[in-house]
């Protein structure tokens, strides 16, 4: 069996395979492209498992690693690198760390979402970070008024005023967006059984009535 620790960047990937005693039998730069990554482990014939850690880019790594017959084990970023630091941090360290540690089945393991469910968490995770903006944007234009003792936004004037109306131009577009994403996700969470228990949670509800059309 071999282990194959990879060190995941966005265009290229450091990839350590160790053997079952822990001796290195190959290490190499490469980019990330489906080409050079199945030459990597062509040349390694025997029985193989490999771990990345939890970045946002795993993806395409795993369905790869599916049609080469090579299980992937999601690392758990945070947890591995509690485990194990290093003073010494480099993409051939990291590597070379995650394939021992998998060698050992000391990878602390995050879950790994199922293929058909990828689009819709992303999608939600995307209105998370919208309606984190139109929090803060809001936050915003309350402190504005804050600053000068006002009750309303009529009263701002020259630059303040300026400031306070780009404000909400951003407040505005993030509402549509939020619409609209809300409106693509719709069909597909409120039929679903686990959401339709979650309803029932006291402090969650549906979408607002006004968001549905």
């Amino acid at each position: 069996m071999y282990y194959t620790g990879i060190d995941l960047q966005k265009f290229t990937s450091y990839l350590t395979t160790v053997d079952p005693n822990g001796n290195i039998v190959k290490q190499s730069n490469l980019k990330n492209n489906d080409f050079e990554f199945v030459q990597y482990f062509a040349d390694l014939k025997d029985d193989h498992k490999a771990t990345v850690e939890s970045t946002m880019t795993w993806y395409w790594l795993n369905d790869l690693l599916i049609t080469l017959n090579i299980p992937l084990v999601l690392a758990h970023a945070k947890y591995v690198k509690a485990i194990a630091y290093a003073k010494v941090k480099t993409d051939k360290v990291d590597s070379h760390i995650l394939a021992q540690l998998l060698r050992m089945n000391y990878i602390p393991e995050a879950h790994k979402i199922s293929n058909d469910l990828r689009t819709l968490r992303d999608a939600l995770r995307a209105r998370l970070k919208i309606v984190q903006r139109h929090t803060s944007i809001t936050n915003s234009m309350h402190l504005l008024l804050a600053k000068y003792n006002y009750d309303s936004p009529t009263q701002l004037t020259g630059i303040a005023k300026y400031q306070f109306e780009q404000l909400t131009e951003v407040e505005e577009l993030l509402d549509c967006q939020m619409l609209d994403l809300e409106k693509q996700l719709y069909p597909d969470l409120i039929p679903n059984d686990d959401i339709q228990r979650l309803l029932w949670i006291p402090g969650i509800g549906n979408l607002p009535a006004g968001r549905q059309g």
